[in-house]
Protein backbone atom coordinates (compact mmCIF):
# COMPACT_ATOMS: atom_id res chain seq x y z
CA UNK A 1 0.00 0.00 0.00
CA UNK A 2 3.00 2.33 0.32
CA UNK A 3 3.25 2.94 -3.43
CA UNK A 4 -0.52 3.52 -3.59
CA UNK A 5 -0.28 6.08 -0.79
CA UNK A 6 2.51 7.86 -2.69
CA UNK A 7 0.40 7.85 -5.87
CA UNK A 8 -2.56 9.36 -4.01
CA UNK A 9 -0.30 12.07 -2.65
CA UNK A 10 1.36 12.91 -5.96
CA UNK A 11 -1.79 12.63 -8.11
CA UNK A 12 -4.39 14.16 -5.79
CA UNK A 13 -2.45 15.86 -3.02
CA UNK A 14 -4.15 13.40 -0.68
CA UNK A 15 -2.40 12.29 2.50
CA UNK A 16 -4.05 9.00 3.45
CA UNK A 17 -4.02 7.99 7.11
CA UNK A 18 -2.95 4.60 8.44
CA UNK A 19 -6.59 3.73 9.24
CA UNK A 20 -7.74 4.68 5.74
CA UNK A 21 -5.02 2.54 4.17
CA UNK A 22 -5.97 -0.35 6.47
CA UNK A 23 -9.61 -0.02 5.40
CA UNK A 24 -8.66 -0.02 1.71
CA UNK A 25 -6.44 -3.05 2.30
CA UNK A 26 -9.34 -4.95 3.88
CA UNK A 27 -11.60 -3.86 1.02
CA UNK A 28 -9.06 -5.21 -1.47
CA UNK A 29 -8.82 -8.57 0.33
CA UNK A 30 -12.60 -8.96 0.41
CA UNK A 31 -12.87 -8.03 -3.26
CA UNK A 32 -10.28 -10.63 -4.25
CA UNK A 33 -11.94 -13.28 -2.07
CA UNK A 34 -15.45 -12.67 -3.43
CA UNK A 35 -14.13 -12.44 -6.96
CA UNK A 36 -13.06 -16.09 -6.76
CA UNK A 37 -16.75 -17.04 -6.47
CA UNK A 38 -18.56 -14.22 -8.24
CA UNK A 39 -17.64 -12.12 -11.25
CA UNK A 40 -17.39 -8.74 -9.52
CA UNK A 41 -14.53 -7.24 -11.52
CA UNK A 42 -12.22 -8.17 -14.37
CA UNK A 43 -9.39 -6.36 -12.56
CA UNK A 44 -8.08 -8.98 -10.14
CA UNK A 45 -4.45 -8.04 -9.42
CA UNK A 46 -3.77 -6.00 -6.27
CA UNK A 47 -1.59 -3.36 -7.98
CA UNK A 48 -4.21 -2.81 -10.66
CA UNK A 49 -7.07 -2.73 -8.13
CA UNK A 50 -5.28 0.02 -6.22
CA UNK A 51 -4.78 2.22 -9.29
CA UNK A 52 -7.71 1.39 -11.59
CA UNK A 53 -10.33 1.05 -8.83
CA UNK A 54 -9.19 2.83 -5.67
CA UNK A 55 -7.16 5.73 -7.07
CA UNK A 56 -9.51 6.14 -10.02
CA UNK A 57 -12.44 6.42 -7.59
CA UNK A 58 -10.61 8.99 -5.48
CA UNK A 59 -10.01 11.23 -8.50
CA UNK A 60 -13.60 12.35 -7.94
CA UNK A 61 -12.19 14.45 -5.11
CA UNK A 62 -10.67 16.78 -7.73
CA UNK A 63 -14.24 17.98 -8.27
CA UNK A 64 -16.11 17.06 -5.06
CA UNK A 65 -13.93 19.50 -3.11
CA UNK A 66 -15.59 22.37 -5.00
CA UNK A 67 -19.14 21.93 -3.67
CA UNK A 68 -20.54 20.62 -0.36
CA UNK A 69 -20.75 16.82 -0.53
CA UNK A 70 -23.08 16.09 2.35
CA UNK A 71 -25.26 13.61 0.49
CA UNK A 72 -23.84 11.53 -2.37
CA UNK A 73 -25.38 8.82 -4.55
CA UNK A 74 -23.32 6.41 -6.67
CA UNK A 75 -25.35 4.89 -9.50
CA UNK A 76 -24.30 1.56 -11.02
CA UNK A 77 -21.67 1.16 -8.32
CA UNK A 78 -20.79 -2.46 -9.14
CA UNK A 79 -18.40 -3.60 -6.41
CA UNK A 80 -18.59 -0.17 -4.74
CA UNK A 81 -16.72 2.18 -7.06
CA UNK A 82 -16.33 5.09 -6.71
CA UNK A 83 -18.57 5.35 -3.63
CA UNK A 84 -16.87 3.17 -1.02
CA UNK A 85 -13.31 4.49 -1.47
CA UNK A 86 -14.72 8.02 -1.27
CA UNK A 87 -16.59 7.15 1.94
CA UNK A 88 -13.41 5.70 3.47
CA UNK A 89 -11.53 8.94 2.77
CA UNK A 90 -14.49 11.28 3.49
CA UNK A 91 -16.35 9.58 6.36
CA UNK A 92 -18.77 12.48 6.89
CA UNK A 93 -20.60 12.04 3.58
CA UNK A 94 -23.95 10.24 3.61
CA UNK A 95 -23.69 7.72 0.81
CA UNK A 96 -26.25 5.78 -1.21
CA UNK A 97 -25.02 2.99 -3.49
CA UNK A 98 -27.31 1.86 -6.33
CA UNK A 99 -26.65 -1.52 -7.94
CA UNK A 100 -29.23 -3.68 -9.73
CA UNK A 101 -27.17 -6.92 -9.78
CA UNK A 102 -27.87 -8.90 -6.60
CA UNK A 103 -24.41 -10.37 -5.96
CA UNK A 104 -22.74 -7.00 -6.43
CA UNK A 105 -25.24 -5.31 -4.11
CA UNK A 106 -24.65 -8.11 -1.56
CA UNK A 107 -20.91 -7.55 -1.78
CA UNK A 108 -21.34 -3.82 -1.17
CA UNK A 109 -23.45 -4.54 1.94
CA UNK A 110 -20.80 -7.00 3.13
CA UNK A 111 -17.99 -4.47 2.73
CA UNK A 112 -20.00 -1.74 4.45
CA UNK A 113 -20.47 -4.08 7.44
CA UNK A 114 -16.86 -5.30 7.40
CA UNK A 115 -15.51 -1.75 7.38
CA UNK A 116 -18.14 -0.54 9.87
CA UNK A 117 -19.08 2.36 7.63
CA UNK A 118 -21.87 4.52 9.05
CA UNK A 119 -24.30 6.45 6.89
CA UNK A 120 -24.27 4.12 3.88
CA UNK A 121 -27.40 2.72 2.19
CA UNK A 122 -27.31 0.07 -0.56
CA UNK A 123 -30.26 -0.09 -2.98
CA UNK A 124 -30.74 -3.04 -5.30
CA UNK A 125 -32.69 -1.15 -7.93
CA UNK A 126 -32.34 0.28 -11.40
CA UNK A 127 -31.45 3.94 -11.65
CA UNK A 128 -34.72 4.72 -13.41
CA UNK A 129 -36.65 3.36 -10.41
CA UNK A 130 -34.63 5.26 -7.81
CA UNK A 131 -35.01 8.52 -9.74
CA UNK A 132 -38.79 8.36 -9.29
CA UNK A 133 -38.68 7.51 -5.55
CA UNK A 134 -39.66 10.45 -3.34
CA UNK A 135 -36.97 9.55 -0.78
CA UNK A 136 -34.25 9.96 -3.40
CA UNK A 137 -35.52 12.25 -6.16
CA UNK A 138 -33.68 15.60 -6.10
CA UNK A 139 -32.25 14.83 -2.65
CA UNK A 140 -28.50 14.67 -3.34
CA UNK A 141 -25.67 17.17 -3.46
CA UNK A 142 -23.77 14.93 -5.89
CA UNK A 143 -24.77 12.02 -8.13
CA UNK A 144 -21.87 9.95 -9.46
CA UNK A 145 -21.45 7.24 -12.06
CA UNK A 146 -18.44 5.35 -13.29
CA UNK A 147 -20.26 3.50 -16.01
CA UNK A 148 -20.01 2.67 -19.70
CA UNK A 149 -23.03 4.51 -21.07
CA UNK A 150 -23.64 7.44 -23.36
CA UNK A 151 -23.60 10.79 -21.60
CA UNK A 152 -27.29 11.57 -22.34
CA UNK A 153 -28.17 8.23 -20.70
CA UNK A 154 -26.03 8.97 -17.65
CA UNK A 155 -27.60 12.42 -17.41
CA UNK A 156 -31.08 10.87 -17.32
CA UNK A 157 -29.96 8.46 -14.60
CA UNK A 158 -28.21 11.08 -12.45
CA UNK A 159 -29.79 14.53 -12.80
CA UNK A 160 -33.23 13.52 -11.43
CA UNK A 161 -31.46 12.54 -8.19
CA UNK A 162 -29.65 15.87 -7.74
CA UNK A 163 -31.10 18.82 -5.84
CA UNK A 164 -31.13 22.18 -7.59
CA UNK A 165 -27.75 23.69 -6.77
CA UNK A 166 -26.05 20.28 -6.69
CA UNK A 167 -24.20 18.54 -9.50
CA UNK A 168 -23.65 15.26 -11.31
CA UNK A 169 -20.24 13.78 -12.00
CA UNK A 170 -19.73 11.19 -14.74
CA UNK A 171 -16.42 9.37 -15.09
CA UNK A 172 -15.80 8.89 -18.80
CA UNK A 173 -13.13 7.98 -21.34
CA UNK A 174 -11.43 9.51 -24.36
CA UNK A 175 -14.57 10.09 -26.46
CA UNK A 176 -16.17 12.44 -23.97
CA UNK A 177 -15.16 15.89 -25.33
CA UNK A 178 -17.24 15.35 -28.48
CA UNK A 179 -19.88 13.40 -26.59
CA UNK A 180 -20.36 16.19 -24.04
CA UNK A 181 -21.20 18.77 -26.70
CA UNK A 182 -23.83 16.52 -28.28
CA UNK A 183 -25.30 15.74 -24.82
CA UNK A 184 -25.94 19.36 -23.84
CA UNK A 185 -29.54 19.46 -25.19
CA UNK A 186 -30.40 16.38 -23.07
CA UNK A 187 -28.80 17.98 -20.02
CA UNK A 188 -30.88 21.11 -20.58
CA UNK A 189 -34.13 19.08 -20.74
CA UNK A 190 -33.20 17.42 -17.43
CA UNK A 191 -32.37 20.67 -15.64
CA UNK A 192 -28.59 20.47 -16.05
CA UNK A 193 -25.86 22.67 -17.47
CA UNK A 194 -22.44 21.40 -18.46
CA UNK A 195 -19.84 23.09 -16.28
CA UNK A 196 -16.55 21.54 -17.36
CA UNK A 197 -14.49 18.50 -18.26
CA UNK A 198 -11.59 17.66 -15.97
CA UNK A 199 -8.81 15.52 -17.51
CA UNK A 200 -7.50 12.81 -15.19
CA UNK A 201 -4.17 11.00 -15.42
CA UNK A 202 -3.48 7.81 -13.48
CA UNK A 203 0.08 6.54 -13.02
CA UNK A 204 0.88 3.75 -15.45
CA UNK A 205 -2.47 4.06 -17.27
CA UNK A 206 -2.36 5.34 -20.85
CA UNK A 207 -6.12 5.63 -21.39
CA UNK A 208 -7.55 9.14 -21.39
CA UNK A 209 -10.00 9.81 -18.58
CA UNK A 210 -12.29 12.74 -17.81
CA UNK A 211 -14.59 13.87 -15.05
CA UNK A 212 -17.73 15.40 -16.57
CA UNK A 213 -19.29 17.95 -14.22
CA UNK A 214 -22.89 19.06 -14.82
CA UNK A 215 -24.59 21.58 -12.52
CA UNK A 216 -28.27 21.15 -11.63
CA UNK A 217 -29.79 24.57 -12.36
CA UNK A 218 -33.52 23.74 -12.48
CA UNK A 219 -35.90 20.96 -11.44
CA UNK A 220 -36.10 17.85 -13.61
CA UNK A 221 -39.52 17.40 -15.28
CA UNK A 222 -41.56 14.64 -13.65
CA UNK A 223 -41.49 12.54 -16.83
CA UNK A 224 -37.79 11.80 -16.27
CA UNK A 225 -36.24 9.36 -15.77
CA UNK A 226 -38.38 7.32 -18.14
CA UNK A 227 -39.27 3.65 -17.61
CA UNK A 228 -36.54 1.07 -16.98
CA UNK A 229 -34.56 0.46 -20.16
CA UNK A 230 -35.96 3.38 -22.15
CA UNK A 231 -33.07 5.84 -21.56
CA UNK A 232 -30.54 3.32 -22.91
CA UNK A 233 -32.72 2.32 -25.89
CA UNK A 234 -33.80 5.85 -26.78
CA UNK A 235 -31.29 8.40 -25.43
CA UNK A 236 -32.53 11.98 -25.28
Amino acid sequence: MREFAQAARSTLGLQLTASQLAALNLYERELLDWNLRFNLTAIDEPDKIRIKHFLDSLTCLLVLREKPAGRVIDVGTGAGFPGIPLKIVCPDIRLTLVESVGKKADFCRHVVRALELDGVEVLQNRAEEVGQMAAHREQYDWALARAVALLPVLAEYLLPLVRVGGAMLAMKGASVPAEANSAEPAMCILGGQLRRLVPVALPGVADERYLVVVDKISATPRAYPRRVGVPARKPL
